[in-house]
């Protein structure tokens, strides 16, 4: 049960307002919470709660749902050995949420990734650029509004082999 997962219960101390959801799925506790307490959530899960190793940052978008974006977050407790899933909904029209690099030196090109290829912005992130596309690149193509065969080009024409 996520209610009796270690971390939700502190978060539910600490930051009550700010939780939206809390789901757990075969295993998986997932918690929901507002952009704006990002920094501070992540950063009381780090030093009270242990989870020192932040190993990826990702977004899922929802065409057609407002927020459009969700960020995910997945974090892990090396000395606890426990994983814990934080997301955080951002909107299409804001599209920006506060960076997670001072906490974390592995948010830096996980959070580029997710810029290039989500289009999200990072408040704050110290270099903030394209990481897999070039600077010409027009778009995003992990948007679910992105041409299946890339902006201005024409469907494949060749052969495979």
């Amino acid at each position: 049960m996520a209610e009796n997962n270690r971390a939700v219960i502190k978060l539910k101390e600490q930051f009550a307002a700010s939780i939206l959801d809390i789901k757990e799925f075969r295993g998986e506790v997932t918690v929901t919470v507002k952009k704006e307490e990002i920094v501070a959530i992540c950063g009381f899960l780090k030093t009270a709660l242990a989870y020192n190793l932040l190993t990826d940052v990702t977004a899922v978008d929802y065409l057609g749902r407002e927020p459009r974006f969700m960020v995910v977050y997945n974090l892990y407790s090396i000395p606890n050995k426990d994983r814990l899933r934080v997301k955080a909904p951002v909107t299409e029209g804001d599209g920006a949420i506060a960076s997670l690099t001072p906490l974390w030196n592995s948010a830096n090109w996980l959070e580029r990734e997710v810029f290039d290829l989500f289009g999200i912005v990072f408040t704050g992130h110290p270099d903030l650029r394209r990481i897999l596309l070039t600077d010409e690149w027009v778009g995003h193509p992990l948007r679910k509004d992105y041409p299946l065969q890339g902006p201005d080009r024409e469907p494949y024409k060749g052969r495979l082999s």
